[in-house]
């Protein structure tokens, strides 16, 4: 019940003045944050008590949960939102004042002595690390119904990505704990940030899986909440056009991961337990963990607090660069800078031709791949000051040019790649630079977009980012020795894309260069039509010539060897229309299908040794 100090809090606000009655004192205080951070319009249009008294009651079950699960609650949201709003109206630059200069980091090469060596420390640390994947996104701009994560990361063994990160994460813990010395088995954490859209369906396809072996007490799923939609500058809440009693909502972005973790507890459990890293990375980036063992032993080598994985990028490329930012009262900082703000910034900074390619034939700004490892330690310290809080932005659409008014309502939005924002100066930021071929090939666009992409930039279609994976394990494995034919040029859903052989491997049989390398030996051979699949551990390639196909599947304890002359008439690959509604989405976005005609498989389940020839 409300009580007399109560009433005449909300005399000015009638409809709502008569309802208190129905109110707990909890959400009459929630009223009360409503009132005096300018939301009265919210309950103008609210009846007497005794109608719709359950739907009032649901909308301050909404409003308990947005403000609950918002760093300083609704008070704090509403106060951002005006600030920034104002500053988004007089058109105020974020970087006026700040220089870019290039920051310190580490540029590795494939296969070099540095490179190998930073594999092998990556592995010593990864039993000391935690990793977070940031999936709270579905797959429509794919033209892909369900959650990003299910979709085959390649179509030879269709194995999805999330499979794929478990099992790369399972082997790099194997291999890790193998090497340290005090004995002791250590599991990897690993969390999983969901949605609305994603929470259900991604617990769904681990249980159907038994978690893809992993143990499910490994696995966390920490679930993002939507943000309230702003209507105007004064950052009045939006309601729900078709509902009085609803505010409208939006995702926040894939900044909340700071304040999830944080408000989780976990980050104190992990520093109890040990843990050193933690280890950041998106959805659909089928080459990712090709960086990660030597990303994580450039981490450790060089005491990063950040440590932001790069690959090259062209000048005015549309992907963010990483600068160092110096501000003129001394203040500075090292973070992503979008493309589109970073030439500007140059030119306004004494650069008269802004972002420009350098000797390299690169800018000297690598290019941000969303991918980061923090050090848990200060990573923790830090979000005690800001309470999990990232800097936020807000990108309202106006209706003209007076800025007053917007064609839809807007929200406040973070980024996960904005969390160094807040560090002070002498916190150690740096990245890592690996090569495209290698580390990066997202799947985010769908096939009529990536068609329309200018000739000889990057598709990022499902097309491009599973010839990304061929591309790159041919790559390596001719890097060990084995002569892999050069590729064919196809058009595939309207995308020319180089077609290697479709060469994949288990995570567990090599999960760096240097075991990959002890695994080759003599004079091996693989023709461009060929497929290969190795699922087995303990399987080497040894003076082997294939043209065709072969599948190996084996068990831990069996020792396999591929040699010989294997040829077969091999699997053949068929165009599909990604507008064919015959074909399942997933294999239509891809724009073609194998045909297995013919291949050697085989499946040894005793252990052993073993030799398969034709």
């Amino acid at each position: 019940m409300a009580s007399t100090v109560d009433s005449n809090f909300f005399s000015s606000v009638p409809a709502l003045h008569s309802n208190l009655g129905l109110l707990s004192p909890d959400q009459i205080e929630l009223a009360k944050i409503l009132l005096e951070n300018g939301q009265s319009h919210l309950f103008q249009q609210w009846p007497e008590l005794g109608v719709d008294d359950k739907e009032k009651l649901a909308f301050f079950d909404q409003i308990a949960r947005l403000n609950s699960s918002y760093p300083g609650g609704l008070a704090a949201y509403i106060k951002t939102a005006k600030e920034l709003l104002a500053d988004s109206k007089v058109g105020k630059n974020p970087y006026d004042g700040f220089s870019p200069s290039v920051p310190s980091g580490e540029n590795l090469t494939f296969g070099t002595d540095n490179f190998i060596e930073m594999e092998k420390r990556g592995v010593v640390e990864a039993r000391n690390a935690a990793f977070v994947l940031v999936a709270g996104g579905l797959g429509e701009r794919l033209g892909y119904n369900g959650i990003k994560v299910a979709l085959p990361r390649e179509t030879t063994t269709g194995t999805c990505f999330l499979q794929h990160y478990i099992e790369s994460i399972l082997a790099l813990q194997e291999a890790s704990n193998k090497i340290d010395s005090d004995g002791s088995e250590r599991d990897i954490p690993f969390i999983i940030m969901t949605s609305d859209d994603t929470h259900s369906r991604t617990l769904d396809l681990l249980e159907l899986n038994s978690y893809f072996g992993m143990k499910p007490t490994q696995v966390h799923l920490l679930k993002q909440e939507k943000v309230a939609c702003l209507d105007d500058n004064d950052a009045r809440l939006a309601l729900d056009p078709h509902n009085k009693y609803s505010i409208q909502t939006k995702p926040h972005g894939h900044g909340d991961v700071h304040s999830l973790l944080y408000s989780s507890g976990l980050l104190h459990k992990w520093l109890e337990a040990g843990l050193k890293w933690v280890l950041f990375f998106q959805d659909t980036n089928g080459l990712l963990f090709n960086a990660i063992p030597a990303s994580l032993g450039v981490s450790a080598t060089k005491q990063y607090h950040v440590n932001s994985l790069a690959v090259p990028r062209k000048a005015k490329e549309a992907i963010g660069g990483i600068s160092k930012l110096t501000h003129v009262d001394g203040r500075s900082m090292v973070i992503n800078v979008e493309y589109n703000q970073l030439d500007p910034l140059l030119r306004a900074s004494g650069f008269p031709d802004g972002d420009v390619n350098c000797e390299t034939g690169f800018s000297p700004f690598p290019g941000n791949i969303n991918q980061l490892i923090l050090e848990l330690g200060p990573y923790k310290d830090e979000l005690q000051k800001t309470g999990g809080a990232i800097k936020e932005f807000v990108n309202p659409k106006y209706k003209d040019s007076t800025k007053t008014a917007f064609k839809s309502s807007t929200r406040l939005e973070c980024m996960m790649q904005d969390y160094p924002k807040t560090l002070p100066p002498t916190a150690r930021v740096g990245f890592t630079v690996m090569d495209i071929w290698l580390a990066y090939a997202p799947v985010k666009n769908n096939p009529e977009d990536a068609a329309k992409v200018p000739k000889g930039n990057p598709y990022h279609s499902a097309t491009s980012g599973e010839m990304a994976i061929y591309r790159a394990n041919s790559l390596i494995l001719q890097k060990a020795g084995v002569k892999v034919e050069e590729p064919v040029k196809q058009v595939l859903n309207g995308q020319e894309v180089e077609v290697w052989s479709r060469i994949t491997w288990k995570p567990k049989w090599g999960m760096i260069f240097s075991d990959i390398k002890k695994k080759v030996s003599g004079n091996c051979e693989v023709s461009q039509r060929s497929t290969m699949a190795i699922k087995g551990r303990n399987v080497f390639i040894e003076d082997l010539s294939l043209d065709g196909a072969l599948i190996v599947d084996s068990i831990d304890d069996a020792e396999v060897k591929l040699g010989g002359l294997i040829k077969n008439n091999g699997w053949t690959m068929e165009s599909v229309d990604y507008k064919d509604t015959s074909v399942p989405e997933e294999i239509r976005i891809r724009g073609f299908r194998f045909n297995k005609v013919e291949q050697l498989e085989k499946k040894l389940t005793q252990p052993g040794k073993f030799s398969v020839e034709d």
